[in-house]
C-alpha cells in the first residue's frame, strides 16, 4: 500500500509510566497534547527509519537455515516549518529559567508522538504511533539573507522507545482501511490515557486548534 504527504504530527508529553501529562506548565496545554498546525506552518517531512531490525543469518551444514529479524528501533527526523518556540523547548526537555531563559541540563522529556499520512486516493489514513521517545536538535544553521530570506527549519529527531501500551514494541501502524479501526482507542494508546473528544452532533471529527482538539484526523 502506497501512502501520499505528510497530513499531521501530533506531540505529548509522557510520564515514567507512559501516561499522558497534562494541565498548563505540565503538558503541552490544558488536555496534554499538542497539534502541530498552521500557526507553526505545518510540516515538511517526517522521515521514519528502522522500522524493522537488519536481519541475521542463521547458517547450519553450509546453507542458510533461518534468518532472525531483531526488534525494530525507529527514528524519526522531522522538519517542521515554524514550531512553537515554548513547545519546542519542552519536547527538547530544555530547562526554563522563568526569566527568558532556557539551558540542557540533561534532563531528557519523554514524548508520545503520531504520524498521519493518507492512501493514494486520499479516502483513509494511516498512522504511526509511537508511546514513548526522546527528541534531541543536534544543530542550527544559521545563514546571513542575501537577496532571498534564509529560512532555519525546525529540524529535530526522535528517537522511539519501547512502549508497554504496544506489548513492548517502539511502534503502532493503524488504519480506517481496517473495518475495526477505532481512532478513540488509537489516542489513548499512543497518548497514554488521551480521551479524544466527541465531536458535536452533525459535526467533524478534525478542527482548526492547535492546541487543544486534534487535527491529525
Amino acid at each position: 500500500m502506497a501512502t501520499v504527504g505528510l497530513y499531521g504530527i501530533a506531540f505529548g508529553l509522557v510520564d515514567q509510566d507512559q501516561k499522558l501529562i497534562t494541565g498548563t506548565g505540565k503538558g503541552l496545554g490544558t488536555d496534554g497534547l499538542y497539534v502541530v498546525g498552521r500557526a507553526d506552518l505545518g510540516g515538511k517531512t517526517a522521515n521514519i527509519t528502522g522500522l524493522s531490525g537488519t536481519p541475521v543469518k542463521k547458517y547450519g551444514f553450509n546453507r542458510v537455515q533461518a534468518v532472525d529479524i531483531p526488534q525494530a528501533e525507529p527514528s524519526v527526523a522531522l522538519d517542521i516549518n515554524d514550531l512553537n518556540f515554548q513547545v519546542k523547548q519542552q519536547i527538547k526537555g530544555m530547562i526554563n529559567d522563568q526569566k527568558g531563559g532556557y539551558t540542557d541540563q540533561g534532563i531528557q522529556a519523554h514524548v508520545a508522538m503520531l504520524i498521519t499520512t493518507q492512501t493514494l486516493d486520499r479516502m483513509h489514513f494511516v498512522y504511526y504511533g509511537f508511546g514513548d521517545g526522546i527528541l534531541s536538535e543536534s544543530g542550527a544553521n544559521l545563514q546571513t539573507d542575501t537577496n532571498a530570506q534564509q529560512d532555519v527549519d525546525d529540524n529535530l529527531t526522535y528517537t522511539a522507545l519501547t512502549t508497554d501500551a504496544f506489548g513492548g514494541a517502539a511502534y503502532k501502524l493503524y488504519s480506517d482501511l481496517d473495518s475495526n479501526f477505532d481512532k478513540a482507542h488509537m489516542y489513548s494508546e499512543v497518548f497514554g490515557g488521551y480521551v479524544l473528544p466527541t465531536p458535536p452532533a452533525g459535526g467533524s471529527s478534525s478542527t482548526t486548534s492547535s492546541t487543544t482538539t486534534p487535527t491529525t484526523h
